[in-house]
């Protein structure tokens, strides 16, 4: 069946594909529609695998309110680039609605999503905007009043933190001011009885041994782990800390002062607790080699001195063997791998930072072998 760009059309517009990719499944299923379909999302998976060891330490997080439930959730992506993305920020407020009517993280990623799972959304979605995309987290509060602040927002709803605040009683600006305080001091409780025994008890511990070094007496000590107890619970505590907009109370006192009281709260920060990849551009370039040292077989004997018959990689049905001399490439500006043609096929340098491959009839830039 013949493929028509009308039939591509269809494909991307239903899709999001590439358009090599839809002209390419509709040829593998004769024209199928839905059948190009199942391809593209089979492809889609493929791609998503491949890409599921990237760490995804950027993207967004959002908050939605409704009728006294607040959700807030987390949707990671590897670069701020994509963060900014119209179509990763429709994904996320898509997800961050199907929220509202989920307990937990398990349940929104099962939950439906136009005919499938919001995982499988995430997962398509990996093909079409291309970096691996992960729901990491959910938080869910409710209350009478729910109020809401996203720091560095870069849309309606969604930043870099997003912060919701529970409350009882009529909310008149307190809120959201209560909501800026959580985003910029991170509490680790709402109040002393919430935080984890363990916690408390590690604590004591540590100011005890901290008080019995300064040589006073048993009963000086346990007065002063008494008053650095209750440093520690200002410092921990949202209740106890004292209010950013006004340092001389606390935040029970102003909300109090405002006729409400604050019963519960959830902050979450883009990437929290990841472990981001720092590399230099050292290691970048061994990694580089060594991923060609890996195919050092894979284009037969080379005749070519600067490699002395040991190839290192194919480019474009073509063997290539590199040098370790390093130049500055016009279109990154940064050092690269020069590369020299092998046998018959050798091409001249021209000094520019690529190589002229005579039956290829134009030059072909090596910048890409870097990285």
């Amino acid at each position: 069946m013949a493929i028509t760009a009308a039939m591509v059309k269809e494909l991307r517009d239903n899709t999001g594909a590439g358009m090599m990719d839809a002209k390419k499944a509709l040829t593998e299923t004769e024209g199928n529609m839905e059948a190009a379909v199942d391809w593209l999302r089979t492809k889609g998976l493929a791609k998503a695998a491949k890409k599921a060891g990237r760490t995804a330490a950027e993207g967004l997080v959002a908050v939605k309110a409704r009728d006294g439930v607040g959700v807030a959730v987390e949707v990671n992506s590897e670069t701020d680039f994509v963060a900014r993305n119209a179509e990763f920020q429709e994904l996320v407020a898509q997800i961050a609605e199907i929220a509202l009517d989920c307990a937990d993280l398990d349940a929104l990623k099962s939950a439906d999503a136009g005919g499938q799972t919001v995982e499988a959304l995430v997962t398509a979605k990996v093909a079409t905007i291309g970096e691996n995309l992960s729901l990491r987290r959910m938080t869910r509060v409710e209350g009478a009043t729910i109020a809401s602040y996203v720091h560095n927002a870069v849309a309606d709803g969604m930043g870099k933190i997003g912060v919701l605040v529970a409350m009882t009683g009529s909310d008149a600006g307190i809120g959201k001011q209560v909501a800026m305080h959580v985003a910029a001091t991170n509490p680790q409780s709402l109040s002393e009885a919430d935080l984890a025994p363990e916690l408390i008890e590690r604590e004591k511990q540590v100011l005890t041994e901290q008080a019995r070094d300064s040589g006073k007496p048993d009963a000086v000590i346990e007065k002063m782990i008494i008053g650095r107890m209750k440093k520690f619970y200002e410092e921990v505590c949202l209740l106890n800390q004292k209010f950013v907009i006004n340092p001389d109370v606390t935040v029970a006192q102003a909300a109090k002062d405002a006729a409400v009281e604050v019963t519960g709260y959830a902050r979450l920060g883009v990437g929290e607790g990841i472990e981001k990849e720092e590399e230099d551009f050292a290691a970048e370039v061994a990694k580089t080699m060594g991923r060609l040292t890996d195919c050092a077989h894979a284009a037969g004997h080379c005749a070519d001195p600067v490699c002395a018959g040991d190839p290192r990689v194919w480019h474009r049905g073509y063997p290539l063997c590199w040098s370790q001399l390093s130049l500055r490439c016009r279109r990154l500006r940064r050092p690269v791998f020069w590369a020299f043609a092998c046998c018959r096929f050798a091409g001249a340098a021209n000094g520019s930072g690529r190589l002229t491959v005579p039956t290829a009839r134009k030059p072909v830039c090596f910048w890409a072998f870097t990285g």
